[in-house]
């Protein structure tokens, strides 16, 4: 079997910020880079799928050259092949175009997407990648148990309040990967060294208007602090009524 992981190196923020000159950016220089926590669990899910039932596990991103880093880390953990995309655009429906043209190349068994990104925290890209390929799609996915014979896959999904719906779906499928699902392996220092000499397949995205852009960033301005309502339940509400009210004027 094959399986088509889709990861990201995500930006973190530290403890101070600066914006890009043109205010549409924050400065690299107080951004850290990792791979997103939720594809590690993606990565490791597919790993341990391949490990079972034999097969491949193909890493996928989008993004320039410094996006390899987090290619390099499940190539240590253990994937077989890489593919970087350049040239796609930021927003959820340009790397899903993107990351749709890999699919139907690669034409696997299954795909696996962390459920969202630590970074944008939009959740938006397996989605429009299921829609764009044609596939059928498993959201916050807690369990992964697959039939290549039958070409199904039983899965658990998380749901609100602590309850777990069981799934059966047709394969090829796109799941959207919970953390918690398994614990992502840890590489040592040989399969990251390993890693390294790797060579990753580089691809062109076929382009597209991008669906959003980023108009200005700035930092919040720091309001006066709360203010405390007292009374009844009852007493309380006629008081956000009148705070309301007084903010539509």
């Amino acid at each position: 079997m094959r399986v088509v992981v889709c990861v990201k190196q995500v930006s973190q923020l530290g403890d101070e910020v600066e914006f890009t000159g043109d205010g549409c950016d924050v400065d690299p220089d107080y951004l850290d880079s990792a791979l997103n926590e939720w594809d590690g669990f993606a990565a490791e899910e597919a790993l341990q799928l391949r490990e079972r039932l034999g097969g491949e596990v193909v890493v996928v991103t989008c993004g320039g050259e410094e996006s390899e880093q987090a290619l390099r880390r499940t190539l240590a953990m253990g994937a077989d092949r890489a593919i970087r995309v350049e040239g796609a655009g930021r927003d959820p429906l340009s790397v899903g175009r993107a990351l749709a043209e890999v699919v139907r190349a690669e034409s696997p068994d299954l795909v696996l997407c962390g459920v969202q990104s630590s970074d944008s925290v939009q959740a938006a890209t397996g989605t429009v990648l299921a829609e764009l390929c044609d596939l059928p799609r498993v959201a916050v996915v807690t369990k992964v148990d697959y039939d290549h014979e039958a070409r199904k896959a039983v899965v658990d999904r998380e749901l609100e309040g602590g309850l777990v719906d069981r799934v059966e779906v047709d394969t090829p499928a796109v799941l959207t990967i919970q953390t918690g699902i398994n614990q992502p392996r840890y590489a040592n220092l040989r399969a990251i060294k390993q890693a390294e000499q790797v060579e990753i397949d580089v691809r062109t995205a076929a382009g597209g208007a991008e669906a959003y852009r980023v108009r200005r960033m700035f930092v919040p301005s720091k309001g006066e602090g709360a203010q405390l309502l007292k009374g009844s339940p009852a007493e309380i509400a006629g008081q956000l009524l009148e705070l309301v009210r007084e903010r539509l004027k």
